[in-house]
């Protein structure tokens, strides 16, 4: 009989830690390979972690609402038992061999450790963040709290302890000496309690999601991050319009997908991204890293009102038909909630369809590491002055804005107008004639 480590799984390349949201077993259940143990979010996604062995759980090292890094142990399943009876031993398997096997040895939390770590960054969790915030702790007093958790953080218990502690050091007691401490030390003991918030009229309190609060957050440090700027043009996409029109039904029998316009504007924006490689790429401290990998993320609206951004990887290297495969696959993921973490990590450059839901025009938010995100408005027909080589006229055109948010770190207006009107001209030049 032996013990088998469950650890925290690799969720993509950027993500380095996540939240443990509900264990399906306790100590004592039998689980079975493959079998969900527990379900886990990071700040991108929600995923389910199954069993890297059968057996019985031995031990679970972490609650929920814990977060966990990457690669950390967080429970114990015991092999060769079943519901804690003596087996036989069972032939060898190559899964066992693979895994981590170790004495059984009682299971030691980590000692706390010191708050002061000399110029160190110190991490905090979003939830101890959260918390903070609500309780009126400044990132100051945050400092100031031991943490127990892995390299000295901060975690979810030691900061709700804190926050008892500090509401019984703030009773008044009856003093010894009334002398013995000076008044104008008292402001910096005891800090006033925050307000509470009073809403007048009639009104309805909603608390914010797990997913919306990741959302703020990404929101807020993008704009503290990159200087935002955004550039702006109006494109005729009549051709695209009328091609998409005239092939849809041929297309949906042949491919058995139907085919939107967002696998054409992703057409067009990786040929304009070839043109000026500069736009995917990322910012490291006095550095750019040019991405040559061009992995556009497309923003999709879930059900719950959220938003997700899955990421159609290598999308140069595919055709038409290979993203529009991809883009009805990854928005299906998306909705039904079975997106997987790498779905949503390694993205180069942002899409969003702000037309969706009828707006004509949008200024995105930056999607970091990422420096600019284009949205494309809802398509309009308007009459339109049209040159030819016999005059002008007027005629009836299908015309769309769209927009470019930059970071002005890097990329000026010279570039980020460039770029957007080469957007522009894909657009209007689509072949009307074109095969599918």
């Amino acid at each position: 009989m032996s013990l088998v480590d469950l650890v925290m799984p690799k969720l993509g390349e950027s993500i380095m830690e996540a939240t443990i949201l509900k264990w399906h077993k306790k100590p004592g259940d039998t689980i079975q390979q493959d079998e969900t143990v527990l379900d886990i979010a990071t700040d991108k996604v929600d995923s389910e972690v199954p069993s890297t062995a059968a057996g019985v759980i031995e031990e679970i090292l972490f609650n929920e609402n814990d977060v966990v890094p990457i690669g950390t142990v967080i429970a114990k399943i015991r092999v060769g038992a079943s519901n804690g009876q003596s087996a036989a031993p069972a032939p060898a398997a190559p899964v066992y061999e693979e895994a981590k096997v170790v004495e059984e040895v009682p299971y030691q939390p980590q000692a706390a450790a010191p708050a002061g770590n000399g110029s160190k960054v110190r991490f905090y969790s979003p939830l101890v963040l959260n918390i903070a915030q609500s309780e009126g702790i400044s990132m100051a007093e945050l400092e100031q709290i031991p943490g127990t958790g892995q390299d000295g953080r901060v975690s979810k218990k030691d900061i709700l302890a804190y926050v008892a502690n500090k509401g019984q050091s703030t009773q008044p007691a009856a003093p010894a000496q009334p002398v013995a401490a000076p008044i104008a030390q008292t402001p910096a003991v005891v800090q006033p309690a925050a307000p509470v918030p009073v809403y007048s009229g009639n009104v309805e309190i909603i608390e914010m999601d797990r997913m919306r609060k990741m959302i703020a957050k990404h929101m807020v440090d993008s704009k503290a991050t990159s200087p935002h700027v955004t550039s702006f043009a109006e494109c005729d996409v009549t051709n695209l319009v009328l091609w998409r029109n005239r092939i849809k039904k041929e297309f949906e029998k042949r491919e058995n997908e139907k085919i939107t316009f967002t696998p054409l504007f992703i057409e067009a924006i990786v040929k304009s991204i070839k043109k000026y490689p500069m736009m995917s790429s990322s910012v490291d401290g006095d550095k750019i890293i040019i991405k040559k990998d061009l992995n556009i993320g497309m923003a999709t609206a879930l059900p719950s009102g959220n938003l997700i951004v899955p990421v159609i990887k290598n999308a140069d290297q595919l055709n038409l038909v290979g993203l529009t495969k991809q883009v009805n696959g990854l928005a299906n993921a998306a909705r039904n909630g079975k997106l997987k973490p790498d779905d949503t990590a390694g993205g180069t450059f942002t899409l969003t369809n702000v037309g969706t839901f009828g707006s004509i025009m949008g200024t995105p938010i930056i999607n970091q590491p990422q420096v600019a995100i284009m949205a494309v408005g809802a398509i309009k027909k308007r009459p339109m002055v049209i040159e030819t080589d016999q005059g002008d006229t007027i005629g009836i055109r299908h015309m769309m804005y769209i927009s470019l948010s930059y970071d002005h770190r890097i990329i000026d207006g010279s570039l980020g107008s460039t770029f957007l009107n080469a957007v522009s001209k894909e657009l209007e030049n689509f072949d009307p004639n074109r095969p599918i």
